[in-house]
Parts: structure tokens; C-alpha cells; sequence
């Protein structure tokens, strides 16, 4: 049988159907083998089913999965479904279909796709979010946080789709549109369920230094935790006893504060609304500010708009002077205070809006030296503490004449600053904090730009929260008996667009009765965001079927953590944090042993289309899988999508290049065929051997680092020798066998049964190397004459310097470079040698 035949009788269905049957890729709880985690970040199941993109990451694991089980470990790989959301409420209400229906039509798709390529998954541990078994446990996390206080109500504004007619977490909107629909996103006030994530703000920060992730992920939580050391400034109002509380990463430039800002949602807005002389103007603006996105009002290169609160005067704290406050867009109520103080000197945003506004501007920050030419081109430097006066002058005499601001003030000499004068900045800093504890107008302060995670939407298909309103009682969780709260049957789904879910209009639903009171109450109508499944699912994938509990605790503590975690780096803040969050959570309660929930986390890179474009149904440029396998097979698919590059990379797929991965399965094919079946000549080819030995060690390496691209090509180069060699040990056959099966399952199974063996080739071991037997015999030596090869020497891996100097002076194409003694000679062991001349 050839290896086309194998593939047209349907050879690789046959070994996915015996592999499942037999359960060979069912993890062991509590296995005395070493506990290996693997885990793929699971996919939400749309309709239009993988692309070629999609299977890159779980081919990966897979080899992974594979190579470590022959490693002798104990593996978990399971999969599961992320498959509440938007999408499929969408999709529904567009065909007119119940959202339960087209998940399950969904998943049934992917898990078909899946199944094709071979990935050795274990199913018996299979989870779907929408899964009331599943979510019952999701809600009872949601319980304990709000046991814990961590999850509150408020009425706050929030990022608001009205496409989606839902409302968004900051995350999920990009460059101020939806993340799901691109529809501008707008503000709106509205309840809301909230989590306290910021209350695990500095644990998320510090536990990011001990695991072994890509740094660039790592530093994309940081800057969205964005934790901040600085002080709060109380700068009260004039005649009033109301004060407005600013934070600064800078106290030491107090002195030049010379304006305010507040946003247009700061609650003193409507406080002082007597005293403001323009209401009308400042009403008007504040309404005009609702309807634009945070990315839109903090633009730095929109022009600067604003309104002056007339009437109403702060007080600088430290010299006791009266400044203008401003109401601008620029300021977002959701960091820091939502009020500013304004040093236009040194900040290019205070600067424009000050300039715009002809606002007073006060310099405070100096260079400690400056240079300037004099009449006749000399340079001239002034030097502080001397010439402070005159440096301040050329100072303002430059940045005015050029229009922007001194920005330059991390070093440098405080001045006009009274107490400060003299000193550099960090200094400055610590004596201003010092000065305003002491005087009760401020104090150390640490900020961050996280915000809490707004937890609810106003949508049917997502976990219901488990709480009901009462008149008398409050607000109160469901027992967790009770549990799990599931969603309705119903028909009509479709967002209200009021701001509430369409679970509100469902009476018979809605109307309860007090867990606590036993009166009439309502149930909670916002559901989950789709963050809410996957921030806990690997944790149910230890063990699924328990009712009793989201997984034993004995369980836990064998399997996690996560020993490594791969997908795309579009989650680098938005699952990631939420999960790392909730596994905390969990962990102070004692749920999970273990802070961190993933030890590895590594990033696939996307795959393009064949016109190196990002693949979508609009572009024309998506490639089905299933198309693939059915012309090559899902061995061939799976080595290609290796083979294409370094894993993280992003790389265009090409239907033509994946002709030379089919090849080179089908000369394996034959060099197996032709020798493998009859006794084969057991004198060692050194040569051969050598090479064997170096591929088994490489691939293993490789595997382990996820280097699959130049494992492969290590594999070739093996294949080829070998079919050169044609003679050599049979056993040659059964080794390279076995490190190509994480890669090409299917294929080496048949082989492997094909020459005798009864039991599956996932079971065998992976061999081990000959220390000895990588070394070459011979090496070739580049002899570089001023830096360019002029010869390459075959010499005896273990050559002295001596000899190998010798040699290289001797050859003859060297001679023609080299006419008198050299002034150089260096010597790099079995790499090269260096001529100098």
C-alpha cells in the first residue's frame, strides 16, 4: 500500500477511532508517572467553523503532549468550549434561531474539525460554558466574591455599544469602538455589576515577575495595571469649604501649578452649580463630553477644548495663591481623582490648553547647565547654583520662541520654588510629601490606571447572576443549593436597548421570592460577560463531572499548575488578567493551591492568507482545513503548520510550499516500506549513526523549546541519509519512527504496526542518545583571511590549534590571500580560524 492509498482508504480515520476508543490519551489522576498540564486556550465555536489558523496553537500542544507522554509523563490535555457571548446572541437574532441551538450546531463543527487532525485530546474531560453543570460552578464563584465584597452594584458610566446595545468593559473596547461590531462606543450611565479587581492590583503586578511568559505580554498587563507613586494634593475653594483632591506623580512642581482641570463628570460640577456664573456654557459642554469615547478626549493631537468654571477659584496649598479651574474633555473621571493640577511649564498637554486658554505659565524646573553660542560662535555654559537667574531666562526665552514647553525635568534644579530651591527633583519630591502631611493638605499616594471590571451585561445569552432584589432584605445571593440559576427557554431575545437585559421582560422569571425573607422579590436580569467562563475553566477540566464541588481539592493540588499555556497574544490583558484575578481570588479562599494559575505561557503568531493578508470571509483569503486535509492528510497538514516558521512568527500560508512537507511523509512512507518489512544489515553506518543520534537529541530539544520548524528539518535531513545509506540497523527505522509521531501521528502508527508491533507507537519510549555518538569524526573548518572564507578544511573533530593553523597555512587557496607572515592568528575550537594579514 502506498501512502496515497493509506490516506484515500480513510488510514488516518481508522487510528483516530482506535486511539479514542482505546482512551490512550486519558490522563491519570493521581498517576505515579511526573504530572505533565498542557493547555490550549479554548476556542469560542462560531459559525463558520476553523480556518488554518486556528489549529497552529493545538498542533503544537499536541507534539508537546505527545513527546512528553513518551517522556514518560503523565499529560492532561484537554479542550472544551467557550461558547456564551455575543457572537452567537448575534448571530441568533439574525437567524431568527435560539442561541442554544446554534452553539450546540457550533461546537459539534469545531469538535468534528478537531477530531480530523488527530490531536490527542483527552474528551472525556470535555467542558461548554453554557453548560448549566459548568456555569452552576461559575456562579458560585461569583457568590463567594460577593460574600467577600468583591462584587458590588453601582451606577456608574460605563463604555456603552449601542450596535451591541450593551455595555463594555474598558478592555473590550479598541481605539474607542466595540471590539466585537467596530460601532463607536459611547458613555452612558447605567447599574451595574462591578468586580473589585483593583483590589488585586499590586499581587497581579508582582506575580508577573516570577513566570515564564514573553516579556512583551508581561509588560502589556503592567501598563494596563499602570501602578503609579505619587501624592494627593487637597486644593480648596475659595469661600467655600469644599476642597478638590488632585493626584501627582510630581508634587515637587506645585509652585508652578497655575490653572486646574476637572473632568466633565466630577461630581463638584453640579455641587457648585450656584456659584458658577456660566452654567448654561458649562452645562452644555458636559453634555457634548458624554457622547465622546476616552480615546477621543485623550487624543494628544486633538485641539484642546474647555470651559471655565467663572466665579469659583481654587487655592494653591503651597503659596496660598487663587487659580482658575477649568472643565475639559482631556481629564477622565476614571483615573486618579478626576482632577488635575496644571503646570502648563512642563507639561506639553498643560502647555497647549494654557497657551490656547492664555493661562499664566511658571517655570520651576531648570537645567543644572546650559549651553548657548555667543556673538562670535564660542559656546558659553552657565552653570547652577551661579547662574540659576540666567539660566531660567534663556530658559523661557527658547521654549517660548520655539513654542513648547521644558518637558525635560526627571533631572535638573528646582527654582521659584521657595523651599525646594536648589534642589534636583527626587529630592524635591520627598520634602513637598513631607510638607504636605505636615500642613494636612496631602499626602504618599499610590495610583493605577486599572479600573474595577464592569461584570454585567444587558444581554440574554450569558450566565445569569445569582441574586434577587428584595424591598426588604437588599440585595441577596441565592443559596448555593439552589444553584445553578439557569437561563430561561424562551423566544424573544432580542436587547431591549433600554438599558436592561431581556431577561427583564420575562415576568415569570423575574418574580421570586426572598432566599432570606421568604417575600416577594426580583431576580437579577444582568447576565455574565463572556469573561466569566474562561476566567476559571482549567481548573473544571481537572475534574469535570463533579457535582459536589468545582474539582477535589486532591485533584488541585496534583495537577496544577498549569504547566504550560498556549494561544494568541490578542488575550495578553483581557483573559489573561481576569483569570490570574480570579485564581487568586480562589486561592485566599482556599480553593486552589496555587496563586499563579499558568506557569508558561507562550504566544502563536498569526497566520495570514496566501495574499499575506489576515484571513476573513470579506477578504476571500480563508483557507479550510478541512480542504487540506482531505487532499494531503492531517499528518501533512500538521507538519506544515510547523514547518512554516518560528511558531511565534506571523507567516503567510501557502498551499504550494505545503507540497514539499507531503513529500518528505511519503519518502518515509517508502524507505519503511521497502526496508522495514525484511532483515535489514546490522553493521552500523558511523556516519549515519552519528546523524541519528544528533536528530533524536535535536528534536527533543527542539520539542521542549517549541522550535518545531528546525526539528523538522533535522528530520529530513535524517530521512534523506538514510535512503542514501541504504543499508544499516532495522531498529534506525523504529527510532525515527518514534520522534516523528508527535509530529505525524496517523502515518507512523500504520508504519509502526506494519513492522510488527501490537501496541500503539503513543506507548513506546522516547529513545535516548549516545553522548558519544554525536560528535562528529570530521569536521569542516572555514579559514576566513581578513574577515572572508578562502577555504574550508576537512580536519579531525578533535584537531589541536597546532595542527589546525598548519593546515590552513598550507592550503593552497589560502596561500594566494596570505604573502607574508600573518599578524593575527585566531583560533575559535571546531568553528574557525581567523587570518589576519
Amino acid at each position: 500500500m502506498t501512502y496515497k492509498e493509506f490516506l484515500q482508504k480513510g488510514g488516518e480515520q481508522k487510528w483516530q477511532d482506535k486511539w479514542l476508543e482505546e482512551g490512550i490519551d486519558r490522563a491519570e489522576d493521581f498517576g505515579e508517572k511526573p504530572k505533565k498540564y498542557v493547555l490550549d486556550m479554548f476556542p469560542y465555536p462560531s459559525g463558520a467553523g476553523l480556518h488554518v489558523g486556528h489549529p497552529e496553537g493545538y498542533t503544537a500542544t499536541d507534539i508537546y503532549s505527545r513527546y512528553f507522554r513518551l517522556k514518560g509523563f503523565n499529560v492532561l490535555h484537554p479542550m472544551g468550549w467557550d461558547a456564551f457571548g455575543l457572537p452567537a446572541e448575534n448571530y441568533a437574532i439574525k437567524t431568527g434561531t435560539q442561541p442554544s441551538i446554534t452553539t450546540a450546531e457550533n461546537v459539534a463543527t469545531f469538535k468534528r474539525q478537531i477530531q480530523s487532525l488527530g490531536f490527542s485530546y483527552d474528551w472525556d474531560r470535555e467542558i461548554n460554558t453554557t453548560d448549566p453543570k459548568y456555569y452552576k460552578w461559575t456562579q458560585w464563584i461569583f457568590l463567594q466574591l460577593f460574600k467577600k465584597g468583591l462584587a458590588y452594584e453601582a451606577t456608574v458610566p460605563i463604555n456603552w455599544c449601542p450596535s451591541c446595545k450593551t455595555g463594555l468593559s474598558n478592555e473590550e473596547v479598541k481605539d474607542g469602538k466595540c471590539d466585537r461590531c467596530s460601532a463607536a462606543v459611547e458613555k452612558k450611565d447605567l447599574r451595574q455589576w462591578m468586580l473589585k479587581i483593583t483590589a488585586y492590583a499590586d499581587r497581579l503586578l508582582s506575580g508577573l515577575d516570577g513566570l515564564d511568559w514573553p516579556e512583551s505580554i508581561k509588560s502589556q498587563q503592567r501598563n494596563w495595571i499602570g501602578r503609579s507613586e505619587g501624592a494627593e494634593v487637597d486644593f480648596k475653594i475659595a469661600g467655600s469649604k469644599e476642597t478638590i483632591k488632585v493626584y501627582t506623580t510630581r508634587p515637587d512642581t506645585l509652585f508652578g501649578a497655575t490653572y486646574m482641570v476637572l473632568s466633565p463628570e466630577h461630581k463638584l460640577i453640579q455641587e457648585l452649580k450656584d456659584r458658577i456664573e456660566n452654567w448654561k456654557e458649562v452645562n452644555n459642554y458636559v453634555v457634548q463630553s458624554k457622547n465622546k469615547s476616552d480615546l477621543e478626549r485623550t487624543d494628544l493631537n486633538k485641539e484642546k477644548t474647555g470651559v471655565e468654571l467663572k466665579g469659583v477659584k481654587a487655592i494653591n496649598p503651597v503659596n496660598g495663591k487663587e487659580i482658575p479651574i477649568w472643565l475639559s474633555d482631556y481629564v477622565l473621571s476614571g483615573y486618579g481623582t478626576g482632577a488635575i493640577m496644571a503646570v502648563p511649564a512642563h507639561d506639553t498637554r498643560d502647555w497647549e490648553f494654557a497657551k490656547k486658554k492664555q493661562i499664566p505659565i511658571e517655570y520651576v524646573i531648570i537645567p543644572n547647565q546650559f549651553y548657548y553660542p555667543d556673538v562670535n560662535g564660542n559656546s558659553i555654559i552657565l552653570s547652577c547654583p551661579d547662574d540659576c537667574d540666567k539660566i531660567l531666562e534663556k530658559v523661557k526665552e527658547v521654549n517660548e520662541g520655539s513654542g513648547f514647553c521644558f518637558t525635560e525635568i526627571d533631572s535638573g534644579i528646582m527654582v521659584n520654588s521657595d523651599f525646594l530651591d536648589g534642589l534636583v527633583p527626587e529630592e524635591a519630591i520627598k520634602k513637598m510629601t513631607a510638607w504636605l502631611e505636615e500642613k494636612g493638605v496631602g499626602k504618599k499616594a499610590i495610583n493605577y490606571k486599572l479600573r474595577d471590571w464592569v461584570f454585567s451585561r444587558q444581554r440574554y445569552w450569558g450566565e445569569p447572576i445569582p441574586l434577587v432584589h428584595c424591598d426588604k432584605c437588599g440585595i441577596v445571593p441565592l443559596d448555593e443549593k439552589n444553584l445553578p440559576l439557569t437561563l430561561p427557554k424562551v423566544e424573544k431575545y432580542e436587547p431591549t436597548g433600554t438599558g436592561e437585559s431581556p431577561l427583564a421582560l420575562i415576568e415569570d422569571w423575574v418574580n421570586t421570592t426572598c432566599p432570606k425573607c421568604g417575600g416577594p422579590a426580583k431576580r437579577e436580569t444582568n447576565t455574565m460577560p463572556q469573561w466569566a467562563g474562561s476566567s476559571w475553566y482549567w481548573l473544571r477540566y481537572i475534574d469535570p463531572n463533579n457535582d459536589k464541588e468545582f474539582a477535589d481539592p486532591k485533584k488541585l493540588k496534583y495537577w496544577l499548575p498549569v504547566d504550560l499555556y498556549l494561544g494568541g497574544a490578542e488575550h495578553a490583558v483581557l483573559h489573561l488578567l481576569y483569570a490570574r484575578f480570579w485564581n487568586m481570588f480562589l486561592f485566599d479562599i482556599k480553593a486552589v493551591p496555587f496563586e499563579e494559575p499558568f506557569t508558561k505561557l507562550v504566544n502563536q503568531g498569526l497566520i495570514l492568507g496566501e495574499d499575506g493578508e489576515k484571513m476573513s470571509k470579506s477578504r476571500g483569503n480563508v483557507v479550510n482545513p478541512d480542504d487540506i486535509v482531505k487532499e494531503f492528510g492531517a499528518d501533512t497538514f500538521r507538519m506544515y503548520e510547523m514547518f512554516m516558521g518560528p511558531l511565534e512568527d506571523m507567516k503567510p500560508w501557502s498551499t504550494k510550499n505545503i507540497l514539499g512537507i507531503h513529500r518528505f511523509l511519503g519518502k518515509v512512507w517508502e524507505i519503511v516500506m521497502k526496508h522495514g518489512t525484511h532483515s535489514i544489515e546490522q553493521n552500523a553506518n558511523a556516519e549515519l549513526e552519528i546523524l541519528l543520534n544528533k536528530t533524536i537529541k535535536k528534536v527533543g530539544e527542539d520539542i521542549e523549546s517549541m522550535s518545531f520548524n528546525t526539528a523538522i528539518s533535522q528530520m529530513m535531513m535524517l530521512a534523506n541519509a538514510m535512503q542514501e545509506a541504504k543499508v544499516f540497523p532495522a531498529d534506525y527505522f523504529e527510532k525515527l519512527l518514534i520522534i516523528l509521531s508527535p509530529f505525524a501521528p496517523h502515518m507512523t502508527e500504520q508504519l509502526w504496526r506494519k513492522l510488527g508491533h501490537m501496541e500503539s507507537i503513543c506507548k513506546e519510549q522516547w529513545p535516548t542518545y549516545d553522548p558519544e555518538k554525536i560528535i562528529d569524526a570530521e569536521i569542516e573548518l572555514p579559514v576566513q583571511v581578513n574577515g572572508k572564507v578562502r577555504a574550508r578544511l576537512k580536519l579531525p573533530a578533535d584537531v589541536e590549534e597546532a595542527v589546525a593553523t598548519r593546515a590552513a597555512l598550507d592550503d593552497s587557496q589560502v596561500q594566494k590571500y596570505v604573502m607574508t607572515e600573518p599578524k593575527k592568528i585566531f583560533y575559535v575550537k571546531g568553528k574557525m580560524i581567523s587570518i589576519v594579514v
